[in-house]
């Protein structure tokens, strides 16, 4: 429902700058109300859940985010709409670290790794948001009643799944402090993530104008480079499980960034339809096991509870997130999208780099 959710609102977006009649410069900056509410949710996420356990957190957040894409619907101003999407962001974000600080106790409880497959079915999520927008588009239902419709669906489900929620985040009943300094291995995640998410951003972001500029092919096949990423990310999150169970945290992490490596070097050296295609493919799949991997890692962690290692970690790889697209703009003013692609590889190969100087696979992979 998280990313159901999301993708509800990002495929909106057209529509709520045309009937609130926004500039360019004027969304971007209506935008900017969304990370500015993940960024203040960040110092209440860790700490709340571990005074109030995640799955209580859950509950709240679930509600809370559901209703503000309501708010969302009901904007008719620029300022209006901003404060939506800081309260949007802020609940996006507790849900997002309080689901996957559930995915790490229901990990304990299974003896072994499933983390990627639930990253794998927000993948899936954001499909159907994103094809449910478009349907909605199509028949003129407005972001009001299409909101609606999805925080009713968000209720109902999160009224459904509460009872089934894990109660104590720490199964194995080790008490660890909530507040702490970040350990080398924490650090390490959150670089990782860090990484990773700056490959990712400039993909969401990028990958359109790569092939249109770069590449060069027709108006109607430029999305074809992000689809394909998109696709071999999710499906690659549904292997990825049994990848870690078989090899560990430090080989999954190292062939990850080796695949995200070589699909960025094969999409600058040939840029041609087909084989930037198969890179676009590569980089798919080798961003999609590092997150949910690394967040299942920081989840484990015994210098801090679970959720405020989440916390930590996901912080990091937000950043990461947000200042890719940038960095790859400027880049590309400098000199030229190719440029910035194989600048992109060197956070590929830092990944790789990273994840062998992480702990013993025995510290990791328990």
């Amino acid at each position: 429902m998280h990313g159901l959710t999301f993708a509800s609102w990002a495929s909106r977006i057209p529509t709520i700058q045309e009937n609130l009649r926004l500039s360019a410069s004027e969304l971007g900056g209506v935008l900017f109300g969304l990370p500015v509410g993940f960024f203040i949710s960040l110092p209440f996420a860790g700490w709340l859940i571990a005074k109030l356990q995640s799955k209580r957190v859950v509950v709240a957040a679930s509600v809370s985010y559901g209703i503000s894409l309501v708010g969302i619907g009901m904007m008719s101003s620029a300022f209006g709409l901003f404060v939506s999407l800081f309260a949007f962001g802020f609940f996006a974000n507790l849900l997002n670290i309080s689901i996957n600080t559930q995915a790490v106790a229901v990990e304990s409880l299974y003896k072994k790794k499933i983390m990627a497959s639930f990253h794998g079915l927000w993948s899936l999520a954001g499909f159907a948001g994103a094809a449910l927008g478009t349907w909605m588009i199509n028949h003129s239902v407005s972001p009001l009643y299409h909101f609606g419709i999805i925080c009713i669906t968000f209720v109902i489900v999160n009224t459904a799944c509460a009872f089934h929620l894990v109660s104590k985040d720490d199964a194995g009943g080790e008490k660890r402090p909530i507040f702490a300094m970040p350990d080398r291995t924490l650090l390490g995640l959150g670089f990782i993530a860090f990484c990773s998410m700056m490959v990712e951003g400039a993909m969401f972001d990028w990958s359109g104008l790569y092939f249109m500029q770069v590449i060069q092919v027709d108006p109607g096949l430029t999305g074809f480079g992000y689809a394909t990423f998109m696709v071999a990310m999710a499906g690659m999150r549904f292997a990825a499980d049994s990848f870690s169970n078989k090899v560990g945290l430090k080989k999954i992490l190292q062939v990850s960034g080796a695949r995200a490596t070589t699909g960025l070097l094969v999409a600058v050296v040939f840029p041609q339809m087909m084989p930037s295609l198969a890179g676009f493919f590569l980089i798919g799949m080798g961003v999609s096991s590092v997150v949910p991997m690394v967040y299942s890692a920081a989840g484990r962690s015994r210098s801090v509870s679970s959720g405020t290692a989440l916390t930590a970690v996901s912080s990091m790889g937000f950043v990461g997130l947000l200042i890719g697209p940038p960095i790859i703009g400027f880049i590309a003013e400098a000199s030229d999208l190719r440029i910035s692609f194989l600048t992109l590889s060197l956070m590929s190969v830092a990944v790789v780099i990273l994840a062998s100087r992480l702990p013993a696979p025995s510290n990791l992979d328990r």
